[in-house]
């Protein structure tokens, strides 16, 4: 029994299916960087075999949050930097669902930056896109965990004192089984990096360079731009986590200088997911909560009784 009919259900998909019937006039700026992200994952859901019905988009406050918007896939627009926790809460109780987080690199790495590195620690099965435009956009640029160091902006008129953040090597260290980093400039690549990040079992994060024309214009295009895998100048192998760190430093220490790295920089398929582990210790109930509403004879149970157990 599947919690929708649509789940496991195969016939062939295709990309127009995730455009809404009254498609929304896009808020975003023409040139942005988000129309990327947006255009990647129409290509990759049906590459991967999933409909409308088996997807839920969760985003979080900013340009990002408008994803779930232009894309017709089950959505939920959460406050600031709390779309993972949402995320988190209905891939528990409903395992089938194709769950996929997304936020800017202020929602995500700033706010959100707690719920960000636990999320990864845990290896719950979704995947985050951060739309990573060194910027807070929609609040009308100011500086972000991600802007670069001396970047003059609103909030910081004489340039950022603080060196930018590091989300790759972030979401390593913090226990993420997938980490990728791709640009809007490379549709390409995009599309396969999302279309790897949903068919992975474990946490998949996507560092999305997405260009700012309107306040960030030291950024310009992330171009040109260098695919690791592809090039004889980068040797290192991404499922060895040491070298696998070595390769992230070394991409975020050139970025800001003009040489725009991106890539696979860490896969492990060995790690179980959070979902995994917790069934494995007795502690997730083999038929999810959202099945119970489609079973008769499932028996449910009271708050209270499962509190009782900690006592």
């Amino acid at each position: 029994m599947s919690a929708f009919n649509a789940i496991g259900e195969k016939r062939e998909i295709d990309r127009d299916e995730f455009t809404p019937g009254v498609e929304p006039q896009p808020t975003w700026c023409p040139g942005c960087g988000d129309f990327g992200v947006l255009k990647s994952l129409k290509q990759a859901l049906p590459e991967v075999g999933k409909t409308p019905e088996e997807v839920l988009t969760v985003t979080g406050i900013g340009c990002s949050g408008k994803l779930n918007s232009y894309l017709d896939t089950y959505g939920f627009h959460t406050i600031h930097g709390r779309s993972l926790p949402v995320a988190r809460a209905a891939k528990l109780a409903n395992p089938e669902l194709e769950v996929i987080a997304a936020g800017g690199d202020g929602d995500g790495y700033g706010i959100g930056g707690n719920h960000f590195i636990h999320t990864a620690r845990e290896n719950h099965d979704m995947t985050y896109i951060v739309f990573n435009n060194e910027i807070f956009g929609l609040t009308k640029g100011q500086t972000s965990p991600t802007s670069p160091k001396g970047h003059k902006s609103k909030t910081q008129p004489s340039g950022s004192a603080k060196t930018p953040l590091r989300p790759l090597s972030m979401s390593l260290n913090a226990g993420a089984s997938y980490v990728a980093r791709t640009a809007a400039v490379n549709p390409n690549q995009a599309k396969e990096i999302i279309k790897e990040a949903i068919e992975h079992d474990g946490f998949a994060h996507v560092d999305f360079l997405t260009q700012c024309p309107t306040w960030n214009k030291d950024a310009r295009q992330y171009v040109p731009y260098i695919d690791v895998q592809e090039s004889d100048d980068y040797d290192f192998d991404h499922t060895n986590r040491e070298e696998a760190a070595e390769m992230m430093r070394e991409t975020e220490d050139v970025l800001n200088e003009g040489t725009v790295l991106t890539g696979r920089y860490y896969v492990d398929e060995d790690r179980p997911s959070y979902q995994q582990e917790k069934q494995a210790v007795g502690e997730m109930p083999d038929q999810p909560l959202a099945e119970r509403y489609f079973d008769d004879d499932a028996e449910w149970e009271r708050s209270y009784d499962l509190l009782e157990r900690h006592k």
